[in-house]
């Protein structure tokens, strides 16, 4: 009799297993078949082509085009003209905005019209020179480094350039040449005295054409692919903020990559 009843419970235990495995087999055949998920291609990075920094001179006369200068979605640096209407309002704004700041510090051309307030010429003295250049510092208060407005006369004197460079190595900035001479003295006492030094590759809007600015950024990709980097200056004009505007996405995508000036110092 006990017999019996093992082989009954053996019989009820592998008829239940069975019941439990048709259950399973039925939900899975009942089941609408799910459609095979679509995998995008995924593009291959970019391989940077070289690192480009804009720099956007003579801020500081009005504020017409900082709406256009808010649009902008990559790095900039902005050269603050001092002793100007907006020259503070510019300083603040363009910081808040996450710009770089520098000073466009005016200084002593060969040709001697339209001088800024307060242009260091040639002629002053050692205490004259700093006096200026600290005033002019701090109005322009978020500047990281200075550049030359104008400057073609003072940017070639030795005796000047080694005044300005050595305050500048004593406040930690450096100083980028805008390259209006091949006279300029700037890279060599820079080299000599250790101070942070960047150079002008291509200035972007001499005549203001759209065509011609475009052509100008294609000399500057040029320059960055044969050395990696290049500088390029444009002015605080809308046209060469709407060119750009349009064409830092594109340069984006064709693989350069646009940084503060600080970042190409050497």
């Amino acid at each position: 009799m006990a017999h019996n009843n093992k082989y009954k419970i053996w019989i009820i235990a592998l008829a239940t297993i069975a019941a439990i495995e048709a259950m399973v087999i039925f939900n899975l055949l009942s089941q609408p078949k799910k459609k095979p998920v679509r995998r995008l291609r995924q593009a291959a990075p970019v391989v940077e082509k070289g690192r480009i920094a804009i720099v956007i001179d003579d801020w500081g006369n009005s504020l017409n085009n900082v709406p256009l200068l808010r649009q902008v979605r990559y790095p900039l640096t902005l050269a603050v003209l001092p002793n100007l209407p907006y020259s503070a309002k510019v300083n603040q704004d363009a910081h808040a905005m996450g710009f770089e700041v520098i000073l466009h510090f005016p200084m002593e051309p060969y040709e001697k019209s339209h001088l800024e307030k307060n242009t260091v010429m040639v002629g002053m003295d050692e205490p004259a020179i700093k006096r200026i250049l600290a005033s002019d510092l701090n109005s322009i208060s978020f500047a990281r480094s200075v550049s030359n407005q104008m400057g073609s006369a003072a940017i070639s004197d030795t005796r000047t350039m080694s005044i300005i460079l050595g305050e500048l190595k004593r406040r930690g900035l450096y100083f980028l040449d805008s390259y209006v001479t091949k006279e300029s003295v700037a890279f060599s006492l820079a080299t000599a005295m250790k101070v942070g030094f960047a150079r002008r590759n291509v200035f972007l809007d001499n005549i203001e054409d759209a065509n011609y600015i475009k052509n100008q950024i294609l000399q500057l990709k040029m320059k960055a692919d044969a050395y990696g980097r290049a500088i390029g200056i444009g002015h605080d004009r809308r046209l060469t903020m709407q060119v750009l505007k349009e064409v830092m996405p594109q340069l984006e995508k064709e693989g350069y990559r646009f940084v503060f000036v600080s970042e190409l110092v050497k």
